[in-house]
């Protein structure tokens, strides 16, 4: 820890103003995963997976969180070792070496810019459904405007903010499950009371583990807390013991949630798995249906502004997330260094703020114009985090395993925890890459290609000033 203390000292003595301010507590820094990742997220994808796993969503969420909880286990490691902003690229530089962190940081910059984009379209399409007069795409780039105009203000002010609109989201679903518990006392489930957990027809394991495939997608996000390890407050320990209990807390509490509002949806849900996987067109407004038939349309259009509302604020965490990485990567010089400057009164990285605003809004905009471009993004939103997941828990075996050496000599927790559990973890992020679409792949390829040629350029100018 000393070595991870002097490595924090140092770079803060080079930046202007003395580097990111540390306000966040462990308060903060949950609210920030729980906005990335919206407390509500299966809503949009509960009809493909109850179809998919023949009616055990739930049980697909439990073992989703289980499956996430390696890769918890890999920041938590990895954030004691480099407590640093830019989380996968610091880590896969200390445990794999710099061309390897450059690439995680560049995989991961994919994703932190598309999530974004995807949760400002989300809200421009509602807000259109609300006012039809105004195009989706002027409230896409609104919401761009407010949100950035709160990032730049300040970490600590974003927060508070967040906090409220987090407070709001998680009353609505709190009424949900109020209303959806007294009306399966009053009238009975449509579905039997196990069948949640058991299924509505044949369980099958395969149908079950091809649905986890999916269901790990509504946790990304809960990492993007690692990149606010430079402002979270000491308190009683190290910032780092902060960030990964934060970490641990938010994964345990959304995995929680995502059970109990799935478990109620589908006791409610009229049609069957089986009717869901005959007519794909159903899939996408089951949960809404469900909760339209059971409930009332009330609760629908109130769970649907609280959505609209709550999308924003996902991607007001998710882009305060990537400037943060662009702020690391520019600081060390990965990026042009401008990027990693930080704001003498506000002390955030603005003119890294900035540039992922106007990145995610172009991307934002363009599938808010385009016929299909909500269906593309979507599609290839996830490749640059898996990826980087993959370098995260590989950054575990080379920090930990390789260059501690403390897996060697037999002796069996150090090879669990150095070798065993960070490699099954891989084995879980390739799964699921695997099971991804033809064009996340494609995506995927062309955009580590293009960071394999800025590694090769980078590598050129650090070898011509030797």
């Amino acid at each position: 820890m000393s070595e991870a203390r002097d490595r924090m000292a140092a770079l803060t003595a080079r930046q202007p103003g003395g580097g990111l301010r540390r306000s966040l507590t462990l308060r903060d820094l949950i609210v920030y995963g729980l906005l990335f990742i919206a407390p509500m997220a299966p809503v949009g994808i509960y009809g493909a997976l109850d179809a998919r796993s023949h009616g055990v969503v739930p049980l697909v969420y439990a073992v989703a969180t289980v499956a996430m909880s390696f890769t918890a286990y890999s920041y938590a490691r990895m954030i004691h070792a480099v407590p640093q902003a830019g989380s996968v690229y610091a880590y896969a530089r200390a445990g794999l070496g710099n061309g390897p962190g450059f690439i995680a940081g560049w995989m991961m910059m994919l994703d932190y810019l598309l999530i974004p984009a995807v949760a400002y379209l989300f809200c421009g399409i509602a807000m259109a459904q609300l006012v039809p007069s105004v195009d989706q795409w002027v409230w896409t780039a609104l919401a761009v405007v407010i949100t950035t105009a709160l990032n730049l203000s300040g970490v600590r002010r974003a927060a508070i903010v967040g906090m409220l609109v987090l407070a709001m989201e998680i009353a609505v679903l709190l009424v949900f499950v109020v209303a959806a518990v007294v009306v399966l006392v009053q009238d009975g489930p449509q579905r039997g009371w196990l069948s949640p957990l058991t299924g509505d027809r044949a369980f099958s394991m395969t149908a079950v583990l091809s649905a986890v495939s999916v269901a790990v997608l509504s946790f990304l996000g809960f990492d993007a807390i690692a990149n606010f390890v430079e402002e979270a407050v000491s308190g009683k320990g190290e910032g780092a013991s902060l960030v990964s209990r934060a970490l641990v807390w938010c994964l345990l509490l959304t995995g929680v949630l995502f059970v109990a509002q799935t478990y109620l949806a589908a006791l409610l849900s009229a049609d069957s798995s089986r009717e869901l996987a005959a007519d794909p067109a159903l899939q996408d407004s089951a949960f809404y249906d469900a909760v339209s038939a059971g409930i009332g349309g009330w609760l629908e259009t109130t769970v649907a502004v609280s959505k609209a509302i709550g999308a924003a604020f996902a991607a007001l965490a998710g882009q305060a997330a990537a400037s943060r990485l662009l702020y690391a990567m520019g600081r060390d010089g990965r990026l042009p260094r401008v990027l990693g400057q930080v704001s003498a009164h506000t002390r955030v990285p603005g003119r890294a703020v900035l540039v992922s605003a106007v990145l995610t809004l172009c991307a934002a905009v363009w599938a808010a114009r385009a016929a299909d471009g909500l269906d593309r993004l979507t599609s290839i939103v996830d490749i640059g985090a898996l990826t980087a997941f993959g370098l995260l828990h590989l950054s575990v075996v080379g920090y930990y395993g390789l260059r501690r050496g403390a897996g060697a000599g037999g002796h069996r927790v150090g090879v669990l925890r150095d070798w065993v559990v960070p490699l099954v973890g891989v084995g879980i992020i390739v799964a699921v890459i695997v099971t991804a679409n033809r064009e996340a792949h494609w995506v995927g390829l062309v955009w580590l290609a293009v960071g394999l040629v800025a590694l090769f350029v980078l590598h050129r100018r650090d070898a011509a000033r030797l």
